[in-house]
């Protein structure tokens, strides 16, 4: 969806649970995405003392392949709570530029008054850059911070504090309350040397520590592995050594959202006089960021169209590229089809896949490595060698973050329940008191009283997803959605009859279309019986019926046609029954 405005905020329901304002030296947390899955972070935490409500982030989350929303764009946080407290929303910070923080911004914000968003240099122009495509939605004031620095927000102070990341200008929040510090970390990991962090972690969380933290909120997403994540030095070093070495052209498919991972290989490939051609709109347009921020500086004849490869040694070729996640219509996937009309792969070719596989992309990166062996290439993937290192700190550094933060409270955050609850396991393991953790569902409602006392609220408030669907923003409509899944499974079968009004007859045979259900030239004895039951069950249905009911001869038609079908078929098609009086 480009180019237009939300549709209007969703009114709230009257079955909704909307609790009263925090009050006194109470501080409340609320998650309305990102603590079921991993994507469309957005929580709120809201000030008893000043009754300010400061929002974190406004991702949003890809559909998954399972069919599980066909026709949906993507899901989006459920901001009703927000809608409906919207004079007592004072900002919205952002931690970093990733899309599962950033995406969901202009769906999201014109729904609770277009606050203010608070971020990082680097994200900011992220956000204005994305927004550009939404000329329609209201722009939001962009206030940029710095990590070290304190402000104001509404009558509740905030200070910033760097993090390590997979992109730069990532950061964390302390929410400063009369009870103490909440602490949010963001999406992060450690730079560390084998399992000792740096001086500089050591010195952020050190210091972040000597605070009064009543309640600490932390990634998950990479909670699930035991010890420390593979330093991002190391895979630099293997990724400088695969482009000095490699014979022939080097295709690397990488994160677009990687921008010190693609800052660095263009500087190693300036460096060994190698052209880079550059293939997917996502990594045009960050390279572009880059250099607006200063973080990138190249010679302006250093990447090439790919139109111009031909004119240059294939050892001299690097081809930057989207897609390691296997998405159809991406780059690396056009190439590995033979459908890029300038880049055709052979047996000299060597290809990176410098990500790790998302879950639920499993079979797509699969299918992409078929169709690239197909060529009788060379790959490097993150299985063989260390050619990508996540952004998100296994236990290891988590547990020792939160020893350092040593917060009254502890909610694992930013991932699937699977995830949050290995993150709650590994820092109880390592000393915490389980009953001063809280594992959190969307939409759940956790006060924390003069600092000593939680009080989970036994209702929640709205916390379904929202969807993207072409033009629509709104909650996920259920029979809908219901109806598409239908029929990506079994297809459709559409009845059309026509019946004489006078005595309840039909007036011709009924006629039947059939998409993705059976082949109806090769199921003549099926249409047959079919029609016969049709005639059957309209006539029987106006038998004595005075006026005649269309609706409910249709509903009739449909329950006993469904029946039917799934009796001769085992199939569960969409019926559709269109009942003509005449």
């Amino acid at each position: 969806m480009r180019g237009r405005a939300p549709s209007a905020p969703t009114k709230p329901r009257g079955a909704d649970y909307y609790p009263d304002p925090v009050g006194g030296n109470a501080v409340r947390i609320i998650p309305l995405g990102g603590a079921e899955e991993v994507g469309r972070n957005c929580f709120a935490v809201e000030v008893g003392a000043t009754g300010d409500i400061i929002v974190l982030d406004a991702g949003f989350q890809f559909v998954s392949e399972d069919g599980s929303g066909p026709g949906v764009d993507y899901l989006l946080p459920n901001t009703r709570y927000l809608e409906h407290n919207q004079d007592r929303v004072r900002g919205v910070i952002i931690t970093h530029g990733h899309l599962d923080h950033i995406g969901g911004i202009p769906f999201l914000l014109p729904r609770f008054g277009t606050p203010p968003i608070y971020t990082q240099r680097l994200t900011s122009v992220m956000i204005q850059r994305r927004q550009e495509e939404f000329p329609d939605v209201p722009r939001p004031e962009m206030v940029e911070v710095e990590v070290g620095q304190t402000v104001t927000i509404g009558s509740t102070k905030v200070k910033f504090f760097p993090v390590t990341h997979s992109i730069p200008d990532s950061m964390g929040v302390s929410i400063m309350t009369p009870q103490g510090n909440v602490v949010v970390t963001g999406d992060l990991k450690l730079e560390h040397d084998g399992t000792t962090p740096s001086e500089h972690e050591q010195k952020t969380w050190g210091d972040i520590g000597k605070d009064k933290n009543i309640f600490f909120i932390a990634d998950s997403t990479n909670a699930e592995r035991d010890g420390f994540s593979i330093p991002e030095k190391r895979v630099n070093d293997t990724l400088e050594n695969i482009v000095k070495t490699v014979n022939g052209r080097l295709i690397i498919g990488t994160f677009a959202s990687q921008f010190e991972r693609m800052v660095r290989i263009i500087q190693i490939a300036e460096k060994l006089g190698k052209k880079i051609v550059t293939e997917g709109r996502s990594i045009k347009n960050n390279i572009e960021i880059a250099q607006m921020t200063g973080l990138l500086k190249m010679d302006k004849d250093t990447i090439i169209p790919a139109q111009d490869i031909g004119d240059y040694p294939p050892d001299k070729i690097l081809i930057l590229c989207t897609g390691a996640q296997g998405e159809q219509f991406a780059a690396l996937m056009r190439i590995a089809t033979n459908q890029h009309k300038y880049i055709t792969l052979n047996s000299r070719d060597t290809i990176v896949l410098s990500s790790s596989v998302i879950p639920g992309n499993e079979i797509s990166v699969q299918t992409l490595k078929d169709n690239l062996y197909r060529h009788d290439i060379t790959l490097i993937h993150y299985r063989s060698s260390d050619v990508h290192s996540t952004g998100h700190g296994n236990a290891g550094e988590l547990v020792w973050i939160n020893q350092q933060v040593g917060a009254k409270f502890f909610m694992p955050y930013y991932g699937y329940h699977s995830m949050l609850r290995c993150h709650a396991r590994a820092v109880e393991q390592a000393g915490r008191p389980k009953d001063t953790i809280v594992i959190p569902d969307n939409g759940m409602v956790i006060d924390v009283e003069d600092g000593e006392r939680l009080n989970i609220h036994k209702q929640k408030v709205p916390a379904s997803a929202m969807v993207v669907d072409g033009f629509t923003i709104g909650d996920i409509q259920e029979v809908v959605i219901r109806d598409r899944q239908a029929l990506s499974k079994d297809g459709m079968f559409v009845i059309v009859v026509s019946v004489n009004m006078k005595t309840g007859k039909l007036r011709k045979s009924p006629d039947i279309m059939s998409r993705g259900f059976v082949y109806l030239r090769e199921s003549q004895a099926l249409l047959n019986e079919a029609r016969l039951l049709i005639k059957k069950t309209v006539e029987d249905s106006t038998r004595g019926m005075n006026p005649i009911d269309l609706d409910y001869v249709k509903n009739n038609l449909a329950d006993v046609m469904s029946g039917f079908l799934f009796a001769r078929t085992n199939k569960a098609p969409l019926v559709l029954p269109m009942v003509i009086g005449m």
